[in-house]
């Protein structure tokens, strides 16, 4: 008895051995970057799908027609009817951006632009000068952290400390800092001749106070990882510039800035698709009336008055989109910098 079920356990494992002995072979036969792909293949599908798929999931919902009325929020297939329509400026919305009564105003935005192109406008705009401003202040802060004196650690508590308030909060304190009844930073921007007398109700103040409070919040970011970056150069280039004579600015155009480049791309990459996603800041400051940017359209379309969630899902699409485009201009200007974002 115990004999036959010997027999047929070999048997079973002789089969079993018969079954993986090709694919076991060819493993074996493998090169070793083709064996490191294939380990990595079920975390690459992984990544894949949870990156993708909701980007597939909302490219298909904005293939589908805004259903306005009846218990259906989505109606038929339309196409690309819905991009269309957000380019050209169809678009429905429960509530204009940039009001009538807007006192002052973008210089070339003006009352009835489409809504896209005025949200387009001032996220890219947005974007353009956050990277710009946290990038430059960020190395600052950077290089005055890099230095060794007295204290540096509490100074480093205190570049921190915007960084850590919750976005609510620090949209309140700029919106109670700029009310013309409660706050005083109204009233001293009005005296430079910079804002208006009520700077929230006006788009383009509210644009630059929105800018200039995250700029205050997130050049913390861009600081802690220029500095993790200036940490890692050899201290040892600086001592041998030096003793050849060059120059404070020349040992930051030949040592620091060309080794905390690739960690600079990356800070530079990180913000601009933060930047492209601005939403809660605007919201508690200003406003997405006064300051539309393309993830309040979004917002307005799912959760405002009018149920537009093919529409919606084609800015939040275009908006991925762009993004995607600026990612792969980072990538490819810096493609040949050594250790940029490879």
């Amino acid at each position: 008895m115990s004999t036959d079920t010997g027999t047929q356990t070999d048997s079973g494992a002789g089969r079993q051995r018969s079954i993986l002995t090709p694919a076991t072979n060819w493993i074996e036969n493998l090169s070793e970057s083709a064996y490191a792909y294939l380990l990595l293949t079920p975390a690459f599908a992984l990544l894949t799908l949870v990156a993708f798929w909701p980007l597939v999931a909302t490219f298909r919902l904005s293939l589908l027609a805004d259903q306005t009325k009846g218990a259906a929020a989505l109606g038929g297939f339309v196409g690309l009817e819905n991009y269309l329509n957000v380019l050209t400026g169809d678009i429905r919305l429960a509530r204009q951006f940039f009001d009538m009564e807007l006192v002052g105003g973008f210089p070339f935005i003006q009352l009835g632009t489409p809504f896209f192109q005025q949200a387009l406008f001032v996220t890219l705009a947005f974007a353009l000068l956050n990277v710009l401003f946290t990038t430059l202040i960020g190395f600052g802060q950077a290089l005055i952290l890099d230095q060794d004196f007295r204290g540096r650690r509490w100074v480093r508590v205190a570049i921190i400390i915007p960084w850590a308030v919750p976005i609510v909060i620090q949209g309140m304190i700029f919106f109670l800092f700029f009310q013309p009844t409660v706050g005083f930073g109204s009233g001293v921007m009005q005296s430079l001749g910079l804002f208006s007398a009520n700077p929230l109700a006006s788009s383009q103040d509210s644009f630059f106070i929105v800018l200039i409070a995250d700029i205050w919040k997130t050049s913390a970011f861009m600081a802690l990882l220029i500095l993790a970056g200036l940490q890692s150069v050899d201290r040892s280039l600086y001592d041998v510039a030096r003793v050849s004579g060059a120059s404070p600015w020349q040992r930051f155009k030949m040592i620091t800035l060309p080794l905390v480049l690739p960690a600079l791309l990356v800070a530079m990459l990180f913000r601009t698709m933060e930047a492209m996603r601005i939403y809660g800041l605007i919201e508690s400051t200003a406003g997405c009336t006064t300051v539309p940017s393309m993830t309040c359209l979004v917002i307005e379309g799912l959760f405002g008055g009018t149920r537009i969630y093919g529409t919606a899902a084609a800015v939040a699409f275009i908006t991925a989109a762009i993004i995607g485009l600026l990612i792969s201009v980072y990538i490819v200007k810096f493609r040949d910098n050594e250790g940029g974002l490879y």
